[in-house]
């Protein structure tokens, strides 16, 4: 089958990968103009279920590498910075692998890519569609160049599909994979417009950070240091590298200008000692370096297909970032979709147990943080966020 990929961020290169292996022909048009422009944000976690599965497409060896590898998921402080909880984590039985890995998103964007291109498949950039159809033949798309860019914003035009007569050059396929984000436009087509992310109440800023910074302990698991004013945390890298993200809840109708997110991270991060304030006091400099982004979440009822158009990644399913699982539930997604186009002849079928086996585990995950993110702004007062996530964590060692 030839299959088309919309959307060529980790859960679209991912699947392109997966599919590939499986024998089938797969092309991956993504809006923005070069692989640079397609990454948005500073680093990732990658625990070890995404671990798993990047090794079963063959990347795992490369993020590690390049990334930073952990012994243990990491630990709780008070507001002072004092170590008040551990947070173990969990390994794969008979498998080496770490409990996490951190990564910043530009290598992995590279591994990934080039992991692409070397399976075969065509990555074609600042190119989306506008035109489908599709009956018991397959689908016919018209390609189009892509004249926005960016995903991380509702109000983003993202346009929308027109379905019906195709008008002009088209291209067949036997399948689509919705892979285009949060607010995806195939989703609208498959689920209608009523399918949509709901805000948390929450806000992240995220920016690098030194690994080591003289005077405080060394970032070598996932910190997270908490107050009634947010949630800071700090994630390895590399040998030298870190970043910090803040999440605090935020009205949504307010966003600082560009040029004074420094001043507004520093402003919040007030009443935090030890690692938190080190990082506040000297290294939040740059307004340029922090990336800020309200947080919205998503979990698309069943089916996530309409005929041969199928969802997958955050276009199924949007995670909030307390459990470091968004990215890692897309590629369990491309694997497992791959696996039952290769295993069912019928198409219904092979969508039907794809669902069967992903929206259970990702229900599970997305309710979690949902939950964390409500204890953060006071709700839920008698919520053990370290025991929740240690929980998702052990839940998510079981096979995908």
């Amino acid at each position: 089958m030839r299959i088309l990929i919309l959307g060529g961020g980790i859960g679209g290169l991912c699947t392109a990968i997966a599919l590939r292996k499986q024998g089938f022909e797969v092309d991956v048009l993504e809006q923005s103009s070069d692989l640079h422009s397609s990454v948005h944000g500073v680093g990732i976690i990658q625990p070890m279920n995404a671990l798993r599965a990047l090794e079963v497409i063959g990347c795992v060896e490369e993020c590690l590498a390049v990334g930073y590898s952990t012994q243990a998921w990491g630990k709780m402080l008070d507001a002072d910075g004092n170590v008040i909880r551990q947070i173990p984590g969990a390994r794969i039985p008979g498998s080496d692998l770490p409990p996490m890995n951190g990564i910043t998103r530009p290598k992995l964007h590279e591994i990934l890519t080039e992991k692409t291109l070397a399976a075969g498949a065509a990555i074609h950039y600042g190119t989306t569609i506008r035109q489908i159809r599709q009956d018991s033949s397959g689908v016919e798309v018209v390609p189009v160049p892509a004249t926005r860019y960016g995903r991380d914003e509702p109000s983003r035009d993202r346009g929308g599909l027109v379905d019906g007569e195709i008008d002009g050059s088209s291209e067949h396929y036997d399948i689509v994979v919705g892979a285009d984000g949060t607010y995806s436009m195939v989703r609208d087509y498959v689920k209608g417009p009523g399918v949509e992310p709901t805000y948390n109440g929450q806000a992240s800023f995220r920016v690098n950070v030194p690994r080591q910074i003289p005077g405080q302990m060394e970032i070598d698991g996932i910190i997270l240091q908490y107050t009634p004013r947010g949630m800071a945390g700090f994630v390895p890298l590399g040998p030298d590298l870190a970043y910090m993200f803040f999440g605090k809840e935020w009205d949504r109708s307010v966003r600082p200008a560009p040029d004074e997110l420094a001043d507004v991270l520093r402003a919040a991060l007030e009443g935090y000692g030890g690692l938190t304030a080190a990082v506040r006091d000297n290294y939040l400099t740059d307004s340029r370096a922090i990336v800020f982004r309200p947080l919205d979440w998503l979990i698309a009822p069943p089916p996530w297909h309409r005929g041969r158009v199928v969802l997958i990644g955050d276009a199924a399913h949007a995670f909030l970032p307390h459990l470091g699982q968004g990215a890692a539930q897309a590629i369990e997604d491309g694997i497992v979709l791959a696996e039952c186009l290769a295993t069912y002849d019928d198409l219904e079928a092979a969508f039907g147990r794809y669902v069967d086996r992903r929206y259970e585990r990702c229900r599970l995950v997305i309710q979690a943080c949902v939950d964390i993110s409500l204890w953060e702004r006071g709700e839920l007062e008698d919520f053990d966020n370290v025991a929740v996530t240690q929980q998702i964590i052990e839940t998510l060692v079981q096979p995908i």
